[in-house]
């Protein structure tokens, strides 16, 4: 490659760094990133299950993280349907945010279907994602690196992960664990 191919290829980089940032928030379409340290990803995943008005499905390897947990009973509480599908190895303890849920009467489900069921996604009024490394647990918030990406109205996204999400639910069984 010549030399001013890299400089131009550089360039380009540089502007679609720049560039895109504000156009993944243009014409309806949001996109929020956030990292462990420094509390943004939880702040998020939390902002996200607050802005929901309908539902919200959760898939997830683990729960731990009492924010998020309380959030999801207040989003309940405000009458917002939901649904969470979590890694059955993870969350049969007795004392597990999973548990806490249960008692609350929100459906759980625990899949065992594979060696783990790693995925950590919420879909939110069935056109918003959020996704990434997070776990929903103190750990991944305060102790771990982690990151989470929040893809705010697209539809298009989003039905890819409510197949995903039910296919996940129906293999699972109920969390009949109540303490």
């Amino acid at each position: 490659m010549s030399k001013f191919a890299k400089v131009i290829t550089i360039i380009f980089s540089f502007l679609l760094t720049c560039i895109y940032p504000l156009s993944a928030s243009q014409g309806g379409r949001d996109v929020e990133v956030g990292f462990s340290q420094g509390r943004t990803a939880k702040q998020i995943i939390i902002s996200a299950i607050e802005e929901a008005k309908i539902s919200i499905d959760i898939a997830a390897y683990s729960f731990t993280s009492k924010p998020i947990v309380l959030a999801i009973v207040d989003a309940q509480n405000r009458g917002v349907h939901i649904r969470i599908v979590a890694d059955k190895k993870s969350n049969c303890g007795k004392y597990t945010a999973v548990t806490y849920l249960t008692n609350h009467r929100i459906p759980v489900r625990l899949n065992d279907k594979y060696a783990i069921m790693h995925n950590k996604f919420m879909i939110i009024d069935g056109h918003s994602v959020q996704t990434g490394s997070f776990n929903y647990t103190q750990s991944a918030a305060s102790r771990n690196a982690e990151n989470v990406i929040y893809l705010r109205n697209q539809v298009d996204v989003a039905e890819k992960y409510i197949r995903e999400f039910n296919r996940l639910w129906n293999e699972a069984v109920e969390n009949k664990s109540t303490y």
